[in-house]
Parts: C-alpha cells; structure tokens; sequence
C-alpha cells in the first residue's frame, strides 16, 4: 500500500457497503464526501463519491481527471437520477475547484493535504485552504481524520474544537454504525430545534 495514504479503514459513513470501502481506502473520495455533507442527509453525501466513480466509469476517482472534466458533462453526470446532490449543479462546480486546487498545490494527491504536518493547527489552516471548506466544516473534517484515519498530529484534538472530544457525537466523525448515526442525527435536530426556538424568540411579536 502507498505509504503516504492512509491505510483503508472500514467506515459507516455512507451506510452503504461497497460506497463506505471507497471512502475508506481513497483520502480524494472522502474529501469529496465531507464537501458534499451540507444540505442533504449524511448518508446520501458519502455516497455521492461511489456515485460519481460509477458514472464515470472507475474504480476510484482522480483528482486530475476531474479537474480537466469538460464542466457541463460533469455537471451532467452529478444531476442523472438520482442526483448526487440536492444542487448538483453547484455542488460540480465545488468538486471541481477542489480538485483543481489539489492539483494545483497538492499534485492532485489529497492525502498531501495532511501528510507530514507537525500540529493539529497547520493541518486545520491547510483543510481551510480548500475551497469548499469553511471553518466548521475543516474541524469536522480534521476529526475524522484524527479519530477514524489515524491522522493525528500534536493538538489535532483542540484544533477540530468540539468536534475533536471523544465520543462527541456532534459530526460525522463519531460516526462508526447505526446507533452512532442516530446519535449524532440526535444531536443536528438538537441543534436545530434551538435555532429555531431563539429565531422564534428574537422575532417581533404581531397582533393586536
């Protein structure tokens, strides 16, 4: 195996065997999954990378393929039904410029982006480089990494904040099963019911 990816693990993430293998053994296919996880359930996310693969006829995915992919047949190739993405259009375009970055600045190797970092801090500044990866989104990554990957420089918990407690529960990285997932979607309606509740209470009261 190539010394310089990390060695494939088995994930739930997708909750679909042969999709969870591809995130397990390729770092570019769970990458792609975590730019995926954002308004659509987390299963369908993960899944979106062994999709992708299908479609485009391969057994893993090449950040240099994609890249150089003509937009509008990958755009095309994201919206066949079922869609990849709830906006596969958008989410295409977001594919592609990650690849291109990791092309560009990685030499198309995503696991680059972590290999031989010296602290939790450096790997968080390099996962917020990645277009598509906003700061919340870089520290559930970085959890994952350190708690399912074996990605674990010095500080890699206090870099991913909370998502880099043990047994959090709050992102995907805690996410090892069925009972994991229904604790971790728990804690998202958590989240959003109290939103929702202080929405509620800051908005200004009508009637007479």
């Amino acid at each position: 195996m190539d010394p310089k990816h990390p060695k494939s693990v088995t994930l739930h993430l997708a909750q679909q065997p042969e999709a969870d293998e591809l995130l397990g053994r390729s770092p570019l296919a769970v990458m792609i999954g975590m730019l995926l996880d954002q308004q659509v359930p987390m299963e369908w996310a993960f899944a979106g990378p062994y999709t992708i693969a299908q479609r485009m006829g391969t057994d893993d995915l090449d950040a240099h393929e994609i890249a150089a992919y003509d937009p509008e047949a990958f755009a095309e190739l994201l919206s066949r039904k079922p869609a990849v993405h709830r906006y596969p259009g958008s989410m295409a375009k977001r594919i592609q410029q990650l690849c291109q970055y990791l092309v560009e600045h990685y030499g198309g190797d995503a696991s680059a982006v972590w290999e031989g970092v010296e602290s939790g801090a450096e790997l968080l500044r390099r996962l917020k480089e990645l277009p598509g990866f906003g700061a919340q989104k870089a520290q559930i990554f970085l959890a994952l990494l350190g708690k399912q990957f074996g990605v674990r420089p010095p500080g890699w918990r206090e870099a991913a904040g909370p998502y880099g407690e043990p047994k959090a529960f709050r992102s995907v990285a805690d996410i090892t099963g069925p009972e994991s997932l229904a604790k971790v979607r728990a804690h998202k309606q958590e989240l959003k019911a109290a939103a929702k509740a202080e929405k509620a209470a800051k908005s200004p009261k009508t009637g007479k």
